[in-house]
């Protein structure tokens, strides 16, 4: 059944933290609000033009993996062994189709591998060594390490590793970007991607590139996309239970975001994340100091934020 046109939204995020009026530099916030002002740009265009949720979430994230100022591709943070691993991951909620990649080192994009994963392998997830050559071998621009490389990360790297005995999450900013979409027709989309945590050991592997636990799509019921603690995230698999909540128990999209904001805070977890459902409805939820965010809408303009309200638009 061909649906009908009900206008287009695109939520987008640049991650939660610990930031504060008094702690974040004006021109860092300025740099950040410009990243995500062009991210929407990118994304409304795909969706102005008619395009699909997939395309829009995509293409506002490769923006985002671009801009150093922001936990994804160029600018994300090192390992404590000083290098930088990316995760991604991106799913359609016309049929639940998903890729994610985790762990990769040479993809300047890696919401591109994630992409690929999906379209062009038979599976959902590939990780490290394997999921770098999967991404050269299919063509994918690739960059040299210092690419990715900013000084002000390897700075914030050099500062944990000098004060070890801090819980590994003290004052973080969580720099994951991501967005989601519902198009023209009422699909939804979602997508993330992050550099991780600081100083992240053994192969450490977050929520974002986690089906379920950091990104979800379903057309049933809604999009979601998340930024924070990821261990936190993956226990409550946040993405797929407020969509569930939606779906099973006929929650509005405030009601199960509410809920899962607070089972998050009630495990001590920190982060956010925004959400859009098949009618247009979009929010976020964080419960950090404040989140890196924005919002455009078909005939609306778009708008961005840091602090302000948590609750979002829903």
């Amino acid at each position: 059944m061909t649906k009908v046109r009900t206008g287009w939204t695109l939520a987008i995020h640049g991650g939660a933290g610990s930031m504060t009026p008094e702690t974040l530099a004006a021109d860092e916030a300025e740099r950040a609000l410009a990243g995500l002002r062009a991210a929407l740009d990118a994304g409304g265009a795909m969706l102005e033009a008619g395009g699909a949720a997939l395309d829009a979430v995509a293409i506002a994230v490769r923006v985002l993996e671009d801009d150093p100022a922001f936990n994804a591709g160029r600018g994300s943070v090192f390992t404590w062994d000083g290098h930088i691993e990316c995760d991604a991951a991106i799913m359609d909620g016309r049929d639940r189709r998903a890729g994610a990649v985790a762990g990769v080192t040479a993809t300047r994009h890696p919401i591109d591998a994630a992409r690929a994963v999906m379209e062009r392998s038979p599976h959902v997830l590939l990780s490290a060594a394997g999921a770098d050559a999967f991404s050269a071998e299919q063509g994918l621009e690739q960059a040299p390490p210092d690419w990715f490389a900013t000084p002000a990360r390897r700075r914030q790297l050099d500062e944990i590793k000098a004060r070890p005995d801090l819980p590994f999450d003290s004052g973080m900013k969580y720099g994951t970007v991501g967005a989601v979409a519902m198009d023209a027709t009422g699909h939804v989309a979602a997508a993330t991607s992050t550099g991780g945590l600081t100083a992240k050991r053994w192969g450490r592997i977050g929520d974002s590139a986690l089906i379920g636990a950091g990104t979800y799509a379903d057309d049933r019921a809604g999009a979601v996309s998340c930024t924070g603690s990821g261990e936190h995230f993956i226990r409550l698999a946040v993405a797929h239970e407020l969509t569930a909540r939606r779906r099973l128990v006929g929650e509005t999209l405030g009601q199960a975001a509410d809920a899962l904001i607070a089972e998050l805070s009630a495990l001590g977890g920190k982060g956010g994340f925004i959400a859009v459902s098949p009618q247009g409805d979009a929010l976020w939820r964080f419960n950090t100091p404040g989140m890196f965010r924005g919002l455009a809408r078909d005939g609306g303009e778009a708008t961005v934020a840091v602090f302000g309200e948590p609750v979002g638009t829903a």
